[in-house]
C-alpha cells in the first residue's frame, strides 16, 4: 500500500472522531512502514457535499477529497454516531462517489459514540455499506465510547494496533 486516504466525519473541533482517525493512521503507518497518509475532514467539505447532492456538481474541494478517496490504495473510515448508525454527513460523502470508484480497495472501519449500547453500528451499517461498494472490508474495526478515552488506554491502543494490522496484503 503506497497512498492511504483517512476519512474522518465528526463534527466538532477538537473530534473524537479525528482523534480515532489519527491514531487508526499512526498505527497503520507503523505496520505498513512507508505510506502517503491523506486526510478529508469531512466537515469542512459539508456545505459542498449538500450543493453536490442537489446540482450534481462537485466544488473544487470536493472533488480533490473524492479523488484523495479514489486513488488511494486503501481507507480507513471513521464515523460518529448518531441514533444508532453513522452520520448523515459521512452518508452524503460515499453518496457522491460513483458506485464503482471504490470496488476492491481495502477499508478499516471504526466509529464513535457516547455509549459502548451503539458499537454494533460497526456490523449493521458501516459494513454493509462498504459491502456495497464492494470493498475489502477488513475483519477488525474498532468503536471508541466516551469511556474508552479514559484509564490506561492500554484496551484501546490494543484495539487499534490489531485493527492497523488486519489489512490485505
Amino acid at each position: 500500500m503506497k497512498k492511504l486516504a483517512v476519512i474522518s466525519a465528526g463534527l466538532s473541533q477538537p473530534s473524537s472522531t479525528r482523534l480515532l482517525a489519527d491514531r487508526l493512521a499512526t498505527a497503520t503507518h507503523a505496520e505498513l512502514g512507508e505510506v502517503d497518509i491523506e486526510v478529508v475532514e469531512l466537515r469542512d467539505l459539508a456545505v459542498d457535499i449538500a450543493n453536490n447532492l442537489v446540482t450534481g456538481y462537485p466544488s473544487a474541494a470536493l472533488q480533490a477529497a473524492i479523488t484523495t478517496v479514489t486513488d488511494a490504495d486503501g481507507l480507513i473510515a471513521v464515523t460518529p454516531v448518531f441514533t444508532a448508525s453513522y452520520s448523515g454527513l459521512f452518508k452524503s460523502f460515499f453518496d457522491v462517489i460513483e458506485d464503482k470508484a471504490l470496488v476492491g480497495k481495502p477499508v478499516v472501519i471504526a466509529a464513535t459514540g457516547g455509549t459502548g449500547r451503539h458499537s454494533l453500528v460497526l456490523e449493521h451499517a458501516l459494513r454493509p455499506m462498504f459491502v456495497y461498494l464492494r470493498t475489502i472490508v477488513a475483519p477488525t474495526s474498532v468503536y471508541v465510547a466516551t469511556d474508552d478515552w479514559g484509564g490506561t488506554g492500554q484496551d484501546l491502543a490494543d484495539r487499534v494496533a490489531r485493527a492497523a494490522g488486519s489489512w490485505q496484503r
